[in-house]
């Protein structure tokens, strides 16, 4: 999602709710610690100069229990980063504390603010040398795969 729609929701909502992937929901009290703009520029491992520019959150929840950001209290803070940093219109990543700091898409649902998962990928397949058909994941037919496991078979 980029940062023109996430503010165009922010501004017909009376509450942020984030859902993380599994399902869970980041706690009310959350904060956005920061909002920046992270620039990576790099080589793949094709010889490609390449420039990627996120706008990022970051999540962070303390045991204060009493305090909620508002939707119209993070379109301020989001519109003084545009102003003092020159945030771009560019997608959005979020950083969330699991069991090291999560780095997430973002999303909406019509309720929720979606944190998706980002997953990596080779960004240069046709000259790194990795024949096709090893970078095709096999399929499994979903008869087979009920025939190969039950319940209580001891094979998953």
């Amino acid at each position: 999602m980029k940062l023109s729609a996430f503010k165009n929701q922010l501004s017909q909502l009376e509450q942020i709710a984030f859902k993380l992937p599994d399902g869970s929901l980041v706690p009310s009290h959350f904060h956005v610690t920061e909002v920046g703009k992270v620039v990576k520029h790099f080589i793949d491992c094709g010889g490609t100069e390449r420039l990627e520019t996120v706008v990022n959150f970051q999540l962070w929840e303390a045991n204060d229990y009493d305090h909620r950001l508002h939707p119209e209290k993070l379109v301020s803070i989001i519109e003084l980063s545009q102003d003092k940093l020159g945030l771009p219109d560019v997608e959005i990543e979020v950083e969330y504390q699991a069991g090291t700091i999560g780095k997430f898409g973002i999303d909406y649902n019509g309720e929720h603010f979606l944190l998706t998962n980002k997953l990596t990928d080779c960004l240069a397949k046709d000259s790194c040398g990795i024949p096709p058909e090893q970078l095709k994941k096999p399929k499994v037919q979903l008869s087979e795969a009920q025939n190969t496991c039950a319940p209580g078979s001891g094979c998953c």
